[in-house]
């Protein structure tokens, strides 16, 4: 399993994850179960999902140590105003020490809060309780603000991105910045991506599934990907792509996919509380 460092203290993130979005309560503990046992070591959930508590029994409960596997949770919307109480709750559902990242879940331009949030999840960062913190689904101008306002780099900006939303200006921006790139919905969400031509021509030529083509796409262009399946099968699909390379005129067949098409909500416009 390939890791990334973040921008913080020399942190490392396994590049492909496990996500649990839409996973009932009552079955985030085997479905995690599941993927711990299938070999992910990066499982990415949020207070918005109501799982924590599953998520937080299974990787308590696999016999791994702490330290290896990597978790993720995230701040709810009606929360910016306060961020510490939310991520004890966090915490306390887990039933975790510490959370190794904890992002922003939405930045609310028109509630305007995501700065002051900001600074209050530096505290719990430098407290040792995260042991990182960054942003999901933060356009350049967010990011921009909340570089300036506060001068603190988020070591990671999760963000819709699959081959119909490629998301480059977004990604230079990242780069340029020293911020990882994370997609969510890396496949498509079962919205007809992967039934795309290209993607079964490319299919045909490595002998390897649709959904294995895009993850690998993802992973040669460097960014942090969370999957989401409760099908094992699906899930050692998903895991199983570190084993070939894409030649670069496959990579460049991919790229030409994209239509700047969302499946999810625009940053900009969001308000869910």
């Amino acid at each position: 399993m390939n890791s990334l460092l973040l921008n913080t203290d020399g942190v490392q993130i396994p590049q492909l994850g496990y996500g649990v979005w839409q996973i009932p309560a009552d079955e985030a503990a085997q479905a995690v179960t599941t993927a711990l046992k299938t070999g992910y070591r990066h499982i990415d959930t949020a207070a918005a999902y109501g799982n924590e508590d599953g998520v937080g029994q299974a990787v308590r409960e696999s016999g791994l140590p702490r330290e290896k596997v990597f978790v993720t949770t995230k701040l709810w919307n009606a929360d910016h105003g306060r961020v510490e109480a939310a991520f004890e709750e966090s915490l306390t559902r887990l039933g975790l020490d510490h959370i190794d990242l904890f992002l922003i879940h939405w930045p609310l331009p028109k509630q305007d809060r995501y700065v002051q949030a900001w600074t209050a999840m530096e505290k719990i960062y430098r407290d040792g309780r995260a042991k990182a913190i960054g942003t999901s689904n933060f356009t350049v101008e967010h990011l921009t603000r909340l570089m300036n306002e506060t001068g603190i780099v988020p070591s990671i900006n999760q963000i819709e991105l699959h081959p119909y939303l490629q998301q480059h200006e977004m990604r230079a921006f990242h780069e340029a910045n020293g911020i990882l790139t994370e997609a969510w919905s890396p496949i498509g969400q079962g919205r007809g991506l992967l039934d795309d031509p290209a993607l079964a021509v490319l299919s045909g030529k490595y002998g390897r599934t649709p959904a294995q083509i895009v993850l690998r796409w993802h992973l040669q262009l460097g960014n942090v990907v969370i999957p989401k399946s409760v099908s094992p099968s699906r899930m050692a699909e998903n895991i199983n792509v570190f084993d070939f390379v894409l030649d670069p005129e496959d990579m460049a067949a991919i790229g030409a996919l994209n239509r700047g098409e969302r499946f999810g909500p625009d940053p900009d416009t969001f308000n869910m509380r």
